[in-house]
């Protein structure tokens, strides 16, 4: 008898046990971020600003190899229209997926902190690339250059193309686009310069980063102002466009051209000499450190505070610095592309 209840009250106690194991303290969600994953690989998601954009294609190239260098899953999703309202709508889509991470190059900074904000608190680390966004809806930036370097560096580029005389018109992605915002402020800064004083900014105009739009918008430009000397188009897909428009108008060496681009997509611009020159990073590699960046958050490695530092795979050491109300990581300044390099660098992106 004595047997049989000791039997019992022992059956109870592990029963008792595992009931305490599996209660849920007030507050605790049954699954937390990444939990859908079976196999014990993170899973990093990457949203960019719209499909058919091969800077973005290439960027998120970088951040896929990154994440399956380290063992993990890569997620990557573009809206078909550059629109706030289409991240929100994959953002809410992540969430419910569990993912352990989303990297956003935003199309508006402000527009989609509720959602990320949610995000945050189910136990998603939030992180921005490329286009900026605002400091309370992510841990950190990952930027690819000094965004001051880039507008002056495209100013002192277009004077020199037109002998610092002349109109110059911005042809510019969305008019949300916090990069493109930063640099047309440094582009406006730089050109308060007295020595730019014959250099005249007639109009700052948008393509929305589509192609036809952005060709709809250089020849509106040329046609609005006749006397234009040059062009700076801070978009890969907007200085393609312009190089095609002022390749087809026969005003090569009439019209300067430059901008950011893609060495592929501008080598023929730049050997026909519609282009002098333009500028860029290496796309692949702002992918590839955001993808390491995304998985030390993940690990806890980093917290996205200024002066945290990890090793962001073949990058090498990184460190984190003040940003304003937040922080960031720079990849490097802008290189220059010409006639003396663009064929070596034409096949690479």
């Amino acid at each position: 008898m004595k047997k049989w209840v000791s039997t019992i009250l022992t059956a109870v106690m592990v029963m008792s046990l595992l009931a305490a194991c599996s209660t849920k303290a007030p507050g605790e969600s049954s699954a937390s971020a990444g939990d859908g994953n079976k196999d014990g690989k993170k899973k990093h998601a990457i949203i960019f600003k719209n499909t058919g954009n091969p800077y973005g294609e290439k960027m998120m190239e970088g951040f896929k190899n990154a994440v399956e260098e380290q063992g993990n899953e890569a997620i990557l999703k573009a809206p078909d229209q550059p629109t706030a309202e289409a991240q929100i709508q994959m953002i809410e889509e992540l969430i419910s997926q569990k993912v352990d991470s989303i990297s956003v190059a935003a199309n508006d900074e402000d527009a989609l902190q509720p959602a990320l904000k949610k995000a945050m608190n189910a136990g998603i680390q939030v992180l921005s690339l490329d286009s900026a966004l605002n400091p309370a809806s992510r841990k950190v930036h990952v930027n690819q250059a000094d965004p001051e370097r880039i507008g002056r560096t495209l100013i002192q580029g277009v004077a020199e193309m037109i002998g610092n005389e002349g109109q110059i018109a911005i042809l510019s992605a969305t008019s949300q686009a916090s990069n493109q915002n930063i640099w047309i402020e440094w582009m406006k800064k730089e050109l308060e310069d007295p020595k730019y004083s014959s250099i005249e900014l007639v109009k700052v105009t948008y393509g929305d980063d589509l192609r036809d739009k952005s060709v709809s918008e250089t020849e509106a430009l040329l046609k609005s102002y006749p006397d234009l000397k040059g062009i700076i188009a801070p978009t890969t897909v907007g200085i393609a466009a312009a190089g095609k428009v002022l390749t087809d108008k026969g005003l090569k060496g009439k019209v300067q051209l430059t901008g950011l681009g893609l060495p592929s997509e501008m080598a023929e611009y730049i050997q026909s000499g519609v282009s002098q020159w333009m500028y860029l990073w290496n796309p692949i590699d702002v992918g590839y450190m955001t993808g390491y960046t995304a998985d030390a958050l993940v690990k806890g490695d980093i917290t996205g505070a200024a002066g945290n530092k990890f090793t962001a795979g073949e990058l090498g050491e990184k460190e984190i610095v003040a940003d304003g109300e937040g922080t960031q990581i720079m990849l490097g300044d802008p290189f220059k592309f010409d006639a003396s390099n663009i064929a070596e660098w034409k096949d690479v992106y």
